[in-house]
């Protein structure tokens, strides 16, 4: 037996706090129990009670003569401690705790919690909860509603998991207005034992469940997360909403990267996790439902090639527009469909996708068109659209539907812009039909949700490369700096890093003094760039502390000298601290041309190291055309950073330039990768600007800014 299935597959359930009051959770969860027909015994515990829905009522769990697989507590929290020695005692091995008031209410019940999750670890036991709605598994061999939920589920192959207890039961019941069935639903509240990772595994190999439902509030540990996701992903779509889309609050940040997170908070590290995993994640409940009609009812589809047939031009536009929004093609017909679709319909009709076939056509026209548009090879998926005129028939429509979807191995999807009595109708004639929707805009984001899994199944993992590099330096420049009580490197020292990596690095030298200045400028090759190195400086360019395209040692001495003077101004401003230290200079190698991005790599809290590339410069922070992903990277992972920014045009080349040298990019973000986990004692790294061109042996890092955790 799997640890879960004395919760999820139970023989036999202690109810402890069944209650014989209308309206309370311990009856209504009896009732639950009961009403859907739980296919093993059921022991309501209640120390007042002889007899609770008929069923005779214990005292305490460990007067139950029978052996008890989970037991549901529904008691006061300050009972609940002391029904889980009784349960230990007993042998109970799952538990489900309904009781709220543990650590959402404060630092009291956080402890609480803690000596709660003590005692379900000290006896072997597994827990959903606590602070939770409960748990359901419709399988016809178990059929368990162990929740207190209004609705009763409809069977299905969907697992979902829901971290909110009140949104569970809005959900239960849409999902059974909406013809959806669920093979577990799972209450998990505060994840105190059970957690959303134990769920995708239990769920990886269940052969019951086809599709993963999630609707998440935080995180617990995320890198086990990324392992599970990223396997289970490949087989189960997985489709999340994931609440909480800004930070509790911005945070101070000595580079662009940690201001870019701040700025756009835990939505940005989430994306690029759910990404980086293969998680399709939406924004609302709503679309949730969407994807997981579509899901539930369609194969996954050959292509991305989508095929439209309509009665009425708008709804097929609007369908048309989304589709291509969201990176869908809308198929090229054939010759002989057109030709068939031309013999089939009026004069007036439209016969290229989308195919319009007017107001007047009926079931028998549908199935016809339908049948052809299946048939094409070039369509992919089908999307039919029919708003009801009078005397022709919704239902017929769906029915004629239904006779091709068996036969055609691509999804069909519908879109009835009927009335609401019309779905009511249909659920309880039909049920289990195929996915409708009542506007075209959400088939569509199903059909590409569906067509998203399917590039994730086919897309490879890639392949991590450990690169060789010179560890050693890296550890002792960080040493150094420590020896220092520093926790920022300077520009140069930060250079370095980068050069101990293997990423290419502009030739640099440092100098403390202006007469120092002069001594390394003899020898050093023209033209030339200086900028000022001080640790109270985060923007040079707005001190004026850099200089460029310096020609000759003259100019090289008047820079400085002016660098000096600006500084003394900006101090005298109380731009700069008093206490101020007297700023270096580093002398650089003066890098013509290329196309400027940026690597950049924050610590979050919640999600650790968060890699970012993306257009650099001085205007990043404006344009803010960045992606990020979390380590370790494939080299798929990083060649698909690269192309989802939106300046990628740019380094592919516009007006006859030729591209940059795409392959060398990526393995500069896989070996700056391979620095971060090296190191997580790094907090921030940002290396702008990189350098890039088309021959790669021109790449130059040509500044970089590194700053150590306290």
């Amino acid at each position: 037996m799997h640890p879960l299935d004395s919760i999820f597959k139970p023989q036999s359930i202690a109810v402890v706090g069944a209650s014989r009051r209308v309206g309370s959770i311990g009856r209504e969860l009896m009732h639950n129990l009961i009403e859907y027909n739980f296919h093993g015994k059921v022991f309501p515990v209640n120390p007042k009670a002889d007899y609770i829905h008929s069923i005779k009522a214990f005292p305490t769990v460990s007067a139950i003569p029978d052996p008890v697989d989970l037991a549901i507590i529904v008691v006061p929290r300050e009972e609940v401690l002391g029904v889980i020695d009784d349960c230990g005692q007993k042998g109970v091995k799952g538990l489900v705790v309904i009781t709220a008031g543990f650590k959402e209410t404060g630092e009291e019940g956080g402890r609480v919690e803690e000596q709660l999750k003590e005692r379900v670890k000290r006896y072997g036991m597994r827990m959903v909860g606590p602070n939770c709605m409960g748990v359901m598994n419709t399988h016809p061999e178990v059929r368990m509603d162990a929740t207190f939920a209004p609705t009763l589920p409809l069977p299905g192959r969907i697992g979902f998991m829901s971290q909110s207890g009140a949104l569970g039961v809005a959900i239960l019941n849409i999902a059974r207005q909406l013809d959806i069935g669920f093979s577990f639903f799972v209450s998990m509240g505060n994840k105190t034992d059970v957690s959303g990772n134990d769920l995708l595994l239990y769920w990886e190999n269940d052969p019951e469940t086809d599709l993963i439902l999630m609707y998440l509030e935080s995180f617990g540990n995320m890198q086990r997360f990324i392992q599970i996701a990223r396997r289970i992903a490949k087989q189960k779509p997985i489709v999340a909403v994931k609440s909480g889309r800004t930070p509790a609050g911005a945070r101070a940040a000595s580079s662009h990267t940690g201001a870019l997170v701040s700025a756009q908070g835990l939505d940005v590290a989430t994306d690029a996790l759910l990404e980086h995993c293969g998680v399709i994640r939406v924004d609302t409940v709503e679309e949730l439902f969407d994807l997981a009609m579509g899901f539930s009812k369609n194969p996954v589809p050959r292509g991305n090639r989508l095929g439209i047939l309509t009665n009425a031009g708008g709804p097929a536009i609007m369908a048309t527009d989304t589709a291509i929004s969201l990176g869908l093609a809308v198929g090229k017909l054939s010759e002989r469909t057109t030709a068939e679709l031309r013999r089939l319909l009026p004069p007036e009709a439209s016969v290229s996708n989308p195919v319009d076939m007017t107001p007047k056509s009926d079931r028998s026209k549908y199935e016809a068109c339908a049948r052809v548009m299946l048939e094409d090879d070039g369509i992919d998926s089908l999307l039919v659209v029919f708003v009801p005129p009078m005397m022709i028939s919704a239902m017929e429509i769906v029915m004629a539907l239904e006779e091709l979807r068996r036969q055609f191995p691509k999804p069909v999807l519908g879109v009835m812009m009927a009335p609401e009595a019309f779905f009511q109708e249909l659920n309880q004639k039909h049920p289990g039909h195929m996915a409708i929707y009542l506007f075209p805009e959400s088939a569509v984001r199903a059909l590409w949700a569906l067509e998203r899994h399917r590039q994730w199944r086919e897309r490879p993992l890639g392949e991590v490369r450990r690169f060789e590099v010179n560890r050693s330096v890296a550890e002792q420049l960080f040493r150094s700096v420590r020896s220092e009580s520093r926790r920022q490197l300077t520009a140069h020292e930060g250079l370095r890093l980068l050069e101990a990596y293997g990423i290419p690095v502009a030739r640099s030298v440092v100098a403390s003094s202006l007469r120092e200045l002069d001594a390394r400028a003899r020898g050093f090759p023209f033209p030339a760039a200086l900028k000022v190195i001080s640790p109270d400086i985060v923007h040079k360019t707005e001190v004026g502390g850099v200089a460029l395209d310096l020609r000759t040692p003259e100019e090289l001495t008047a820079a400085a000298r002016r660098m000096i003077e600006s500084l003394g101004q900006q101090r005298a401003l109380e731009i700069r601290p008093p206490e101020a230290a007297a700023p270096a200079f580093l002398l650089q190698e003066y890098v013509r041309g290329g196309r400027e991005v940026i690597l950049g790599m924050t610590q979050d809290s919640n999600f650790g190291p968060l890699l970012m590339f993306g257009l650099g410069g001085i205007f990043v922070e404006t344009l803010k055309d960045v992606t990020f992903r979390v380590p370790p990277l494939a080299d798929i992972d990083a060649e698909e950073m690269i192309r989802q920014i939106g300046g990628y045009a740019l380094l592919a080349g516009v007006r006859g330039e030729a591209p940059i040298d795409f392959a060398a990019l990526a393995e500069a973000l896989q070996r700056f990768s391979q620095l971060v986990e090296d190191f997580p004692e790094i907090a921030e790294i940002e290396v702008n600007p990189f350098l890039v061109f088309p021959d790669a042996r021109q790449f130059r890092a040509v500044d970089a800014r590194v700053r150590l955790a306290d």
